[in-house]
């Protein structure tokens, strides 16, 4: 092997408040050598994610361990595999794995996932949301021929993703939500979205409103707070709601320049959603939770999925791409900050 060293970012302190670069360091450490069953991957790409800075925190209210002090963070990544020995792996396949934040990955074979080659046009493509995006259309909110469609936090790397979907599934009418007028005009310019609520912009109830004057049928809710209580007042009889994710409450320590990384309203009410129960009930609304965690099978539809929509044009991958691990935790900072459209990937 040519390096006989590698960079790692590890996490050096707590946040209180927003991130900030010198909550990491970059070291420089010795690539691992694989044992039996074990797999070197050179990581090529990595995804960083608005989660990451729940997990920042020592307690969270998310189903995934902190990251630890003085250690390496951790999330998605592509990489080609240097050595396998004993495994059904070889070298030069590419898998997907979930020890990104590091230049090379030692990793059992069985948390490496073989990739197909030359399935999608860019690899990076592979750390897209689109699996969540997927799941909360199809199977959260049931979007279905017809329907008015809200998604919030639609400039994310998940909802850039939802309002494609939607339309594919058949709705006529796609709005969504966002923190600024440059990131509404990009949605309905080049994301295909009818219209945008703006947050800070006026009430979102009202803006919804004159947005869906005949109401809204699915939503796709990444981030609770003012939001969902909106989704649900202009919501029609008989809408499904899918609860994707809880960015307001989530991020609400965070401060409130930030756009659809985090999508937090202001951070004194954010942390709680008040529902009216009895517009559930009386218009027969279903608000449903879902996780990726529940519908891993969807990955794979996915990727096929996306594979095929990037090489006809019927779908488009927003992204920003960061290069090189130094850039890793500017990658996460901006990402926080609202500073981008879509995914944030870093390339090594």
């Amino acid at each position: 092997m040519t390096n006989h060293t590698h960079r790692e970012v590890r996490l050096v302190a707590r946040p209180e408040g927003p991130v900030k670069d010198d909550l990491f360091e970059i070291a420089e450490v010795p690539v691992p050598e694989p044992g039996p069953g074990q797999v070197l991957v050179r990581n090529t790409h990595m995804g960083v994610a608005a989660v990451m800075r729940t997990l920042m925190d020592e307690n969270t209210d998310v189903p995934m361990p902190s990251f630890e002090i003085g250690a390496p963070l951790n999330g998605p990544a592509v990489g080609e595999v240097v050595a396998a020995p004993g495994t059904d792996l070889a070298p030069g396949d590419l898998v997907e794995h979930r020890l990104g934040w590091r230049e090379y990955a030692l990793l059992d074979a069985d948390q490496a996932h073989r990739l197909e080659p030359g399935l999608m046009p860019d690899p990076a493509a592979y750390l897209s949301q689109g699996p969540t995006a997927l799941m909360g259309i199809e199977r959260g909110a049931e979007v279905r021929s017809g329907d008015t469609v809200f998604v919030t936090g639609a400039a994310g790397g998940v909802g850039s993703l939802a309002g494609q979907i939607a339309r594919q599934f058949g709705a006529t009418r796609v709005i969504g939500s966002t923190g600024s007028r440059q990131k509404a005009d990009r949605l309905i310019g080049e994301l295909g979205y009818d219209a945008v609520v703006i947050r800070g912009a006026g009430p979102i109830e009202d803006q919804l409103r004159e947005a869906a004057p005949d109401g809204v049928d699915a939503v796709f809710d990444n981030v609770g707070g003012e939001q969902l209580t909106a989704a649900i007042a202009v919501a029609n009889r008989g809408a499904r709601i899918a609860i994707v994710g809880a960015l307001a409450s989530q991020l609400a320590t965070e401060a409130t320049n930030a756009s659809d990384a985090s999508n937090a309203s202001n951070a004194s009410n954010a942390s709680k959603t008040e529902i009216d129960t009895l517009s559930l009930l009386s218009r027969s609304i279903t608000l449903r939770g879902i996780a990726l965690y529940d519908h891993l099978d969807l990955i794979p539809q996915w990727n096929r999925r996306f594979a095929e929509g990037l090489r006809t044009g019927t779908l488009s991958f927003p992204h920003a791409r960061l290069r090189g691990m130094e850039q890793a935790p500017q990658a996460l900072r901006e990402l926080t900050e609202g500073r981008h459209l879509g995914a944030v990937i870093v390339e090594l």
